[in-house]
Formats: C-alpha cells, sequence, structure tokens
C-alpha cells in the first residue's frame, strides 16, 4: 500500500482576491480587500479532502476606496495595525462534502481573539497553464460577527440606524499554484 506525498500548493496572489462586505447604514453594502496576504495548502497528491490550509493578511493592506475609512479600519477602533499587523487562519477541518465542495473549519485570529469558523469552498478545478504550472481555483465564503473578534466600535445615526452592520461576509476567490 502506497501513500500519497504531501503536495505544497502557494497562494497566487496576482490571480486571486481576498474581499469581505459589510452594511453600512443598513441600507447599503461596502467591499473591502485586503492587497497584500499568503497562503498555502498542504493536501495528499490532488485531493484536497483533510489537507491543511494556513492564511494571512496584512492589516495596512486593506482597502475600501476611501482613505479615511480605511484609516479609520487600521485605528484601535477596529484592527489596530500598529499592534496587530496581521489577521490569521489555520484549519482544523477541510472535509469534502460533494464534488469539488468542501466544508473548512479553522482558527481565524483577529487582533488577540481567535475563534473557529466555518467556511464553504468550491474547488472551480485543477489545470496546466502555458508554462507547466498546475493551479487550483478555489471560491472560499463565510460569515463572522467582527465583534466577537474585538471590532467592537459602533455609532448609530441621528435617525437611529447603525452605521457599521455586525456581520462580516468573507469572500475568497483564490488561485494556488503546485510547488
Amino acid at each position: 500500500m502506497t501513500t500519497a506525498t504531501q503536495t505544497l500548493w502557494k497562494i497566487d496572489p496576482t490571480h486571486s482576491e481576498v474581499q469581505f462586505k459589510v452594511k453600512h447604514l443598513v441600507i447599503s453594502t461596502v467591499t473591502g480587500s485586503f492587497n497584500s496576504y499568503n497562503g498555502q495548502i498542504e493536501a495528499k497528491g490532488d485531493d484536497f479532502e483533510n489537507a491543511k490550509a494556513n492564511f494571512t493578511a496584512d492589516i495596512n493592506s486593506i482597502s475600501t476606496n476611501n482613505e479615511d475609512r480605511d484609516q479609520h479600519l487600521k485605528s484601535d477602533d477596529f484592527f489596530n495595525a500598529k499592534e496587530y499587523p496581521q489577521l490569521k487562519f489555520e484549519s482544523t477541518g477541510f472535509e469534502k462534502v460533494g464534488e469539488g465542495e468542501y466544508k473548512v473549519t479553522g482558527d481565524l485570529t483577529i487582533r488577540d481573539v481567535t475563534k473557529r469558523i466555518g467556511l464553504n469552498v468550491v474547488h472551480g478545478g485543477t489545470v496546466t497553464d502555458q508554462y507547466g504550472q498546475t493551479k487550483a481555483g478555489f471560491e472560499v465564503e463565510g460569515t463572522i460577527n467582527r465583534k466577537e473578534f474585538g471590532l467592537t466600535w459602533s455609532a448609530v445615526t441621528e435617525a437611529g440606524n447603525v452605521v457599521v452592520g455586525d456581520k462580516i461576509k468573507l469572500q475568497l476567490n483564490v488561485q494556488f499554484i503546485k510547488n
């Protein structure tokens, strides 16, 4: 009986997007992204079941297309980028739940708070590009409550509308290169 060797896949930032969405004033959605991040998956062969994944994003790379808002997010009201320069995710489970579909659980650390979260992952496929590199694409989605991670800043308008929603939708479209 032979066991498959471990395969290391590293994130390809030029073909990936790491975004989040949050309600603003309850009526609209603000989309933000991280522009500097790293991630890798360690899997047995080309099958991702029971793989190990980890991911980090640099807080100072946050962008919501509004410099004042970005600076506020980097401040101690939210992420406190000076003291906690990265958010981190490390998987604890990578379970196949359907054809090309996985449920990934893991520990997300924001600021100094670590919580177990669940993510839905769709493997879009694996191909070899024109340079002979093997690449795998994934869509990752999940929802967290920002207040559980110490991002508790809140404000209410004169009309009684909450300025920033508590639920944060995570949306990652990521491509990995087989090493």
